[in-house]
């Protein structure tokens, strides 16, 4: 079976040592280069180990004649655009379990008309893995409140929520707000935007 394991992998900017940490449970980082170079047989299980380590199903590890991909054929820095060094691939994105998205109507702040924003949705006990961060807070009567995450008072919340949350909304002038005790938040994890 012939595999694509090196090219999502450095598509996913990891290196061998962070896919083989990330595995369940993990693994050497000698062992996914053997995998990804074909001295060693891939099983399905090493499939399905190595695409949650990546972040992607087990199909977008195996290479199949009908299969799109996304060849990267120019980088773009500071001196502009270039060749890549090597070859390489962009995995599409897929949504996953506890994601979410919200759409953007009118151009505010870094955000433009058209703009799609998937977020992740967190627990109360999560919140703080999203401080400085852009997210998505539900409020009643089926309002949201969407900022960067600046500040939380854990102990502000008596009934099991996530307290007191400070956010800043996108846009110049905009005051801070502050929402009390939300079930979930969901912090923003790919912006898709059309050009």
């Amino acid at each position: 079976m012939i595999t694509r394991i090196r090219e999502v992998r450095r598509a996913r900017r990891m290196t061998l040592d962070e896919v083989a940490k990330a595995c369940t449970p993990p693994t050497t980082p000698q062992t996914i280069g053997r995998l990804e170079t074909g001295t060693r047989t891939v099983s399905v299980g090493w499939l399905n180990r190595i695409a949650a380590a990546l972040g992607v199903e087990a199909s977008d590890l195996v290479d199949s004649p009908d299969k799109a991909e996304l060849p990267v054929v120019a980088v773009l820095g500071a001196a502009g655009a270039s060749a890549p060094r090597r070859n390489g691939i962009v995995v599409p994105p897929k949504a996953g379990a506890g994601q979410v998205a919200m759409t953007v109507t009118s151009s505010l702040g870094d955000y433009r008309a058209g703009d799609e924003i998937w977020c992740e949705q967190l627990g109360p006990e999560d919140f703080g893995k999203a401080l400085n961060r852009d997210v998505l807070v539900p409020r009643p009567a089926g309002r949201f409140q969407f900022g960067r995450l600046i500040g939380r008072d854990a102990s502000a919340g008596d009934s099991g929520g996530g307290g007191k949350l400070h956010l800043l909304p996108p846009g110049a002038g905009s005051r801070q707000s502050v929402v009390t005790d939300p079930p979930w938040i969901a912090v923003a994890t790919k912006l898709v935007r059309g050009l």
